[in-house]
């Protein structure tokens, strides 16, 4: 699957697919962001039949960004049927992405 870029008004169609969904909020001129989506782009290529990646770019979209009170980015929230499980701050390797998606669905 590929990563898709989701807006004020498709967000909640876009979250109501089935299984895990990660939501990245990100911005063009953040340079943790720009890192950060080199590994979403791997983890995607790895993962993406089991796990959706959405990306909201926070500078257009101002709604879902303050929906879910984001303060700083990147974040990434992960969803489940479309409902939130958890959120990890900063930009993570890989491996501590895989783990923040993966052990979270195992509770």
């Amino acid at each position: 699957m590929t990563i898709c870029h989701t807006t004020d008004t498709t967000f909640q169609t876009d979250l109501k697919s089935e299984g895990l969904t990660l939501v990245n909020f990100w911005a063009p001129w953040c340079g943790p962001c720009r890192y950060f989506g080199t590994v979403l782009e791997a983890f995607d290529r790895e993962y993406g039949d089991e796990v959706r990646v959405l990306k909201v770019n926070v500078d257009e979209e101002r709604h879902i960004p303050s929906l879910f009170a984001i303060m700083s980015i990147p974040t990434t929230i992960l969803f489940n049927n479309g409902t939130r499980i958890d959120k990890i701050n900063g930009a993570v390797p890989i491996e501590e992405m895989k783990q923040f998606v993966f052990n979270q669905t195992k509770r």
